[in-house]
């Protein structure tokens, strides 16, 4: 049987570590080790390496590399002449924008094309607009989706008959090993971007000051890096009582399980989220889940009072479920097993790379042209949910230029005839 290369397309940035690269290190290798030939373009944002391209070098996966490069179309073409020098049977563009565009050309050329949701999110819901409802020559042969709500999305497209729509939750390493409460004491671990859109870091970092002078013998730790840590460190040192709070750093991903067997409890209070792995990582070893309630992802992973607690607010309803924790053992004890299991038996890594193998096994793979890239790119209407990662090429307009020049030179005249 002839190996299927496949090809993903991601970003990357030193000391930066998210859901979706997360999934990309744990995937990869797998996808090598089962058959596929596997490689990735790794868009930079800043400098030259990153935690996701050390990794798959580590791991010997091909890769090519560039700099977030000035606009769209320059994304599009370096896309382009990768594919045209090492053109694979299956193309992810993954949560690359410009990649999305890519697909008009390598559908043209017989590569398979296979979108990914990984959030609850105006961008997702974006990308699901353009590359599935959108115009019939951007559209994706597949999309994967990580959660139930996000698969609901995909199925009420008014093109998810021709488009192979899938749910493949994450998948995470599972441990022998799990946290353990030898005491009373209780520690609280937040594990994500310190960034406020979304994950609304600075209510985080309150609640945890304001639970930990409300609870004794509880401690909180905040791991993680982001655009909002200022804030986090000024709240903490505007605190006029010393609490137990304190920032943790950035922990890469190994070290990161030493982290969680030594935590009990891990709170999510985010406006939404997918499927997401820094929970998942944290239940596999134990560790009891509070989260705000999110429409997607959440009351998948937990069972309210079974496998961890869902809170409605950020504030005293939060408060009041970590001091149930902190005050009865036996309820820790069972919930810590529970979570260990409910995620050992259907969030496993090997589950979850299974089914993204079988998955891309399913597609009949096409006789490959060569790849044509035009001069020039002929693009859809910006989306507005897509601005921030799609920025076009500035037109020139003569006509414009025209008009504005005889503006300036009418105004002049009047100035110099004092009119």
């Amino acid at each position: 049987m002839m190996s299927r290369k496949i090809t993903f397309c991601a970003y990357d940035k030193p000391d930066s570590i998210g859901g979706p690269v997360t999934w990309l290190m744990h995937l990869l290798p797998y996808l090598k080790q089962t058959g596929f030939e596997v490689s990735c373009l790794i868009l930079f944002h800043k400098g030259n390496t990153g935690p996701l391209y050390e990794h798959l070098v580590k791991n010997d996966i091909t890769i090519h590399t560039s700099s977030f490069l000035s606009s769209t179309e320059d994304n599009i073409k370096w896309i382009l002449d990768c594919l045209q020098k090492n053109t694979p049977h299956i193309f992810v563009p993954n949560l690359v924008v410009p990649a999305y565009y890519v697909c008009k050309w390598a559908k043209k050329a017989g590569i398979i094309t296979i979108g990914i949701s990984h959030s609850d999110d105006p961008f997702y819901h974006a990308i699901q607009k353009e590359f599935m409802d959108g115009h019939k020559s951007f559209r994706l042969d597949g999309m994967i989706c990580v959660s139930k709500v996000l698969e609901q999305q995909l199925l009420k497209s008014k093109n998810a008959s021709k488009v192979k729509i899938k749910r493949i939750p994450y998948g995470v390493i599972i441990l022998d090993s799990k946290a353990k409460r030898v005491d009373t004491s209780l520690r609280v671990i937040y594990v994500g971007r310190l960034a406020e859109q979304q994950k609304r870091i600075s209510e985080v970092t309150r609640s945890f000051c304001k639970m930990t002078q409300k609870i004794s013998g509880v401690e909180a730790i905040i791991y993680g890096d982001g655009p909002d840590k200022i804030n986090v460190e000024n709240i903490l040192n505007e605190q006029q009582i010393k609490t137990p709070v304190s920032l943790g750093g950035n922990i890469p991903p190994k070290q990161m399980t030493d982290k969680l067997l030594k935590a009990h409890v891990i709170v999510l209070l985010s406006d939404f989220e997918g499927l997401p792995i820094s929970i998942l990582e944290a239940m596999a070893c134990g560790v009891v889940p509070v989260c705000l309630h999110m429409r997607s992802g959440i009351t998948e992973l937990i069972e309210n009072g079974k496998t961890g607690y869902i809170v409605d607010d950020r504030d005293e309803h939060f408060i009041e479920t970590i001091k149930r924790l902190k005050a009865d053992n036996q309820i820790w004890q069972k919930m810590s097993l529970n979570a260990k299991q409910l995620v050992t038996e259907n969030f496993s890594l090997e589950i979850s790379c299974n089914s993204y193998s079988s998955f891309f096994n399913d597609f009949k793979i096409n006789s490959i042209q060569d790849i044509t890239i035009p001069t020039r790119f002929k693009l859809p209407k910006i989306n507005q949910d897509l601005s921030r990662a799609d920025i076009r090429r500035t037109k020139f307009n003569f006509n414009q230029l025209k008009l504005t020049l005889g503006r300036y030179k009418h105004k002049l005249y009047l100035i110099k005839n004092n009119k």
